[in-house]
């Protein structure tokens, strides 16, 4: 039985993939702000009382490794680590004040980043799973959560090619617009369904939006002994609402 580490289960693409991956016969170890909320998503899982919810505070770092521990602990080892949760926080100034920085960067990489820490040394091989956005290669977002966004990218695709000597394979996936529970587009949806329509009007070229079940198979793949080749790689999930290219 294979071991999985789910960061920002409680919702959204989080959810999604820990609903998913129960159905593989994964043991899972989900983790989010809200235990209340997790635990609601663990009895959905196939076989929920193999499953643990564990609570974790992305932004205050110093906090973390407790419940990283424990989550080490309860699998006996770790295959797979998705790191699902990330978020604009509502922070949309462009001269944003650094404190307020600092909370995009510790919900959207730098929590990720000693997740890894603690858990990597401890992996003799597996996958390491990051969601950042196409964000990261457009300003379509707010000046800190395109940053944010972007520092995800340069981490997976410089430390990718280091734990690839490790047989550890870390990737991403760079997503647009898609909706899943209680994710942005949801909220946006049941809030402001005029802003919604249009932006699957103006902004996806197959006009339709995403969903998690188109995601989830790439996500699966990405878990699994196969994607060696895909270590330090993100791979975009937009639908062609991105316009950016390298050349």
């Amino acid at each position: 039985m294979k071991k999985i580490i789910i960061i920002g289960a409680s919702k959204g693409l989080g959810q999604a993939a820990a609903i998913w991956f129960s159905k593989l016969d994964y043991k899972i170890a989900l983790l989010s702000r809200s235990h209340l909320n997790l635990e609601k998503v663990r009895k959905k899982c196939k076989n929920s009382k193999l499953h643990i919810s564990l609570e974790i505070n992305l932004l205050d770092i110093s906090t973390i490794k407790k419940s990283i521990n424990r989550a080490i602990k309860f699998l006996n080892g770790v295959d797979v680590v998705l790191h699902a949760a990330g978020g604009g926080l509502g922070l949309k100034e462009n001269l944003i004040s650094a404190n307020d920085f600092l909370k995009l960067l510790n919900l959207n990489i730098l929590s990720a980043v000693e997740i890894n820490r603690l858990i990597i040394p401890k992996m003799k091989k597996g996958n390491i799973i990051h969601v950042g956005s196409i964000a990261s290669y457009e300003s379509v977002g707010s000046v800190g959560y395109n940053s944010a966004k972007a520092t995800i990218t340069a981490y997976v695709k410089t430390l990718g090619r280091e734990l690839s000597k490790k047989n550890i394979i870390m990737t991403g996936i760079l997503p647009g617009g898609f909706i899943a529970p209680e994710n942005a587009m949801h909220r946006l949806k049941k809030n402001n369904k005029k802003a919604f329509n249009d932006f699957i009007k103006n902004r996806l070229p197959r006009k339709k939006m995403g969903n998690t079940n188109e995601i989830m198979p790439i996500i699966e793949f990405l878990a699994s002994k196969n994607a060696g080749m895909m270590s330090g790689c993100l791979i975009p999930m937009d639908g062609g609402e991105g316009k950016s290219y390298n050349t």
